[in-house]
C-alpha cells in the first residue's frame, strides 16, 4: 500500500479514455502532417496552448532538464521551429549536446505526441523575420529578461524593462544578439491515443532508411 502524504489530494484519482481511437488505415503517411492533423483538433476542441511542447534538453553533466516552449513554425525540410535565449539553460545545453526530445500533451483529449530529433540553430535572417513579428512588449522583454539568471525581486525585472524601453523609446526593437530560433530534425514520432482500461493506442514513426531520404515507417507499440 502506498502512503498517503498530500491531505486533501486523490492521487488515485483515474479517468477513463474513450476521445477517440488511432488506427492505422486512418493516419497520415507523413508524421508531420499527421502532426498538422492533430494540432489543428487540439485547437478546434478549446486545448489551451495547443501548441506549447515540453523541450527535454541533456546538459553538459547529463543532466535532463524539461520546459515548455511554443511551436512557432515547420518548414519544407519537415522541422519544428521554436525560439528562445541562446544563453538560457536550454540554449547552453544545446550548444553541447543537440538531441532533444519533445512532447505535446492535449490531455483534454487524452492525445500526446512525443518527437525525438536534433536541434540546429535557424539563421540570423529567419530569427530576425521572426522577431520582428512579436508584439513590442515581448520584444522588450527579450532584452530585459537574463533568462534563467537570479533576480533579487520583481521589482529588479521592472527597472530593467524601463530601461529597455527607454532605450529604445518609440523607435524600432531589433533582436537581442542571444536570442533566436531552433529548428528540431526530428528522427521519430509516437502518436498516443488514450483508450479505456489504459489499453491505448500508440503509433510510432520510424525513418524507413537511415540516411532520412526514405519515407517512414509506422509501427504499433503495446500500450
Amino acid at each position: 500500500m502506498v502512503d498517503h502524504f498530500m491531505e486533501g489530494v486523490d492521487l488515485q484519482h483515474r479517468v477513463d479514455y474513450d476521445w477517440g481511437v488511432l488506427l492505422e488505415s486512418e493516419v497520415a503517411g507523413d508524421p508531420l502532417e499527421q502532426l498538422e492533423r492533430w494540432l489543428a483538433e487540439a485547437e478546434q476542441a478549446g486545448v489551451p496552448e495547443f501548441n506549447a511542447m515540453a523541450l527535454t534538453t541533456v546538459d553538459a553533466d547529463g543532466r535532463p532538464r524539461s520546459r515548455n516552449v511554443l511551436l512557432r513554425g515547420t518548414d519544407d525540410a519537415g522541422r519544428l521551429w521554436f525560439f528562445t535565449n541562446r544563453d538560457s539553460p536550454k540554449g547552453v545545453a544545446l550548444r553541447s549536446n543537440p538531441s532533444v526530445c519533445l512532447l505535446f500533451s492535449w490531455l483534454g483529449i487524452h492525445r500526446q505526441v512525443r518527437i525525438g530529433g536534433t536541434a540546429v540553430p535557424l539563421s540570423e535572417e529567419e530569427s530576425d523575420a521572426y522577431f520582428a513579428t512579436r508584439p513590442r512588449d515581448s520584444r522588450i522583454g527579450a532584452w530585459a529578461s537574463e533568462q534563467s539568471a537570479v533576480l533579487a525581486d520583481r521589482a529588479e525585472l521592472e527597472r530593467r524593462v524601463d530601461g529597455f524601453v527607454a532605450r529604445f523609446a518609440d523607435g524600432d526593437v531589433p533582436r537581442p544578439p542571444n536570442w533566436g530560433g531552433y529548428a528540431v530534425e526530428p528522427d521519430e514520432f509516437e502518436f498516443w491515443q488514450g483508450r479505456p482500461s489504459r489499453l491505448h493506442d500508440r503509433l510510432r514513426y520510424r525513418p524507413e532508411r537511415t540516411d532520412g531520404h526514405g519515407g517512414w515507417v509506422i509501427e504499433r507499440l503495446s500500450p
